[in-house]
């Protein structure tokens, strides 16, 4: 099922790049992070192209919740302790300063996407967290953001406490990013889908050359893939992926909710609501986040997200469900700038930490202004070459213990159903004369088989039920269920079983 996002917007049809380009900019990635970089630099002057694997704001952009807020949970405290006051601050003003772009943005080109202003609110419903809470506020007001303590909120839930962000907003992701694309295109850039980039040549100029054979050459290379797809920079060693899930119900126009929100609870919840026409009120409940790869019937997820919304509102109908993955990067901060610093015209995007329409604009703006010459003030904050043993060292042993345990044991650990014991939609993997064999079942009662040898560094996949795709628990690849790549870094396919 689709998400609100993509089935009320129609689909795209974009060129496939079939012949050499040469231009200013290269920007790998139609998602908010790529379409916003390109549009700022076709807006200065510059000539860019935009190329997507498959179809633009389709990927993590297309699933989003849509809140356009630097409020980002509890966040601001937990900076502040690890990186100091400064940085902590820099965060804060890149995604306020993300914010007020996409607000004008939206007014200046007269882009309609249901933007709209709402507070935003991280809430708890346990008296022990009121303190965290107490320090979030009080960290958040002193970088200088919106920030103040709250105790009623809009919301059929026993809150205990909650911080507040007054001014925030939310929109229709996809119909911003659509609008941003056809902006690109009136300024003189260009737009390509369904056109892979599989390397980046680091010369003078740079060259991407793409699956099909064409290649673009350009001044600088712009990569806002997700995660990048380029081993030079260690970012997969440096970022955890993580899957969450969302639903969109309808329930009585008495129970639509005033604001944004976000649970500090072991257990998140995050609440919104949306102005989808039809009868009473539209909400989006999201959460039952987890690592890519990780964690056995995934479709649960989606089971937890409805038992909860029909425990709070009166739900009459579920519409939609979808489901999206981001990176953390090991420290908390996201990587932007330089892909390594000798590759300095190679420019990366990733660790967004689930809250990528702030961050991935912010993102956007530090590139563009990177590529113009101009200082940016949280350049610092953001910096993609930066190593911060202290802050990050916990989390990237853990990370990288996971990613070995994964690649020795699960080899160890392959056994499952028989293929023909599977189900409608189940998947296994088994192991074949010696090799592993991904076998899942489809919608039509065919079996499918492909290698379970994940083809960015060697991992073995395992099935999502909920989304029947192969997912590589290392570093976030994703397959359809003929091996096809959904989500990188991993560029070629699953190949045949017996192609290991």
């Amino acid at each position: 099922m689709a998400s609100v996002w993509v089935a009320t917007t129609p689909p795209t049809d974009y060129p496939t790049l079939e012949a050499d380009l040469a231009v200013d900019v290269a920007v790998l990635g139609g998602g908010i992070t790529g379409l916003t970089a390109a549009f700022l630099l076709a807006r200065s002057g510059a000539r860019v192209a935009v190329l997507d694997r498959h179809r633009i704001a389709l990927g993590t952009t297309g699933n989003t919740t849509g809140k356009v807020t630097s409020q980002h949970g509890l966040t601001y405290d937990e900076l502040r302790r690890r990186f100091g006051r400064e940085r902590a601050h820099q965060y804060g003003a890149a995604n306020e300063a993300a914010r007020t772009l996409i607000a004008s943005l939206v007014a200046e080109e007269g882009i309609d996407c249901d933007h709209e202003p709402a507070d935003a609110f991280t809430y708890t419903t346990d008296p022990a967290r009121r303190i965290a809470i107490e320090q979030e506020v009080e960290a958040a007001t002193d970088l200088g953001l919106p920030a103040a303590y709250a105790e009623t909120v809009d919301l059929p839930v026993a809150v205990q406490a909650a911080v507040r962000f007054d001014g925030q907003a939310q929109f229709h992701a996809r119909k911003y990013c659509l609008a941003l694309a056809e902006r690109i295109r009136a300024r003189g850039g260009a737009v390509f889908e369904q056109t892979s980039a599989v390397s980046v040549d680091h010369g003078r100029p740079c060259r991407v050359a793409t699956a099909a054979g064409p290649t673009v050459s350009a001044d600088a290379v712009v990569v806002a893939t997700l995660l990048p797809f380029m081993n030079d920079g260690l970012f997969a060693a440096r970022t955890e992926p993580s899957r969450s899930y969302a639903i969109g119900i309808r329930v009585d126009e008495s129970e639509r909710v005033g604001g944004m929100y976000i649970s500090a609870d072991p257990v998140t919840r995050s609440i919104r609501s949306h102005p989808l026409t039809g009868d009473g009120a539209y909400l989006i409940v999201a959460g039952e986040g987890h690592k890519t790869g990780h964690g056995d019937a995934t479709d649960d997820r989606y089971h937890a997200l409805e038992t909860w919304a029909r425990e709070h509102f009166g739900v009459r109908a579920l519409e939609h469900r979808w489901s999206s993955q981001d990176f953390r990067s090991v420290d908390g901060l996201p990587f932007v700038g330089p892909l390594t610093a000798r590759r300095d015209r190679v420019l990366v995007a990733t660790g967004f930490r689930k809250w990528g329409i702030t961050n991935g604009t912010a993102a956007a703006m530090l590139l563009a202004d990177r590529l113009a010459g101009r200082e940016t003030s949280w350049a610092e904050a953001f910096d993609s070459t930066r190593y911060a043993p202290r802050q990050s060292a916990g989390t990237f042993v853990r990370a990288q213990a996971d990613v070995a345990a994964r690649f020795v044991g699960d080899r160890l650990r392959v056994g499952g159903p028989e293929p023909d014991e599977l189900g409608v939609g189940a998947g296994t993997v088994r192991r074949v004369d010696g090799r592993l064999v991904a076998v899942s079942r489809g919608g039509d009662g065919r079996l499918h088989s492909v290698s379970a040898v994940c083809t960015h560094l060697g991992c073995v996949v395992r099935w999502n039920s909920a989304e029947r795709s192969w997912d590589c628990p290392c570093h976030g690849s994703r397959f359809d269920a003929d091996g096809t790549v959904l989500e990188g870094p991993a560029l070629r396919d699953l190949g045949p079983r017996d192609s290991q």
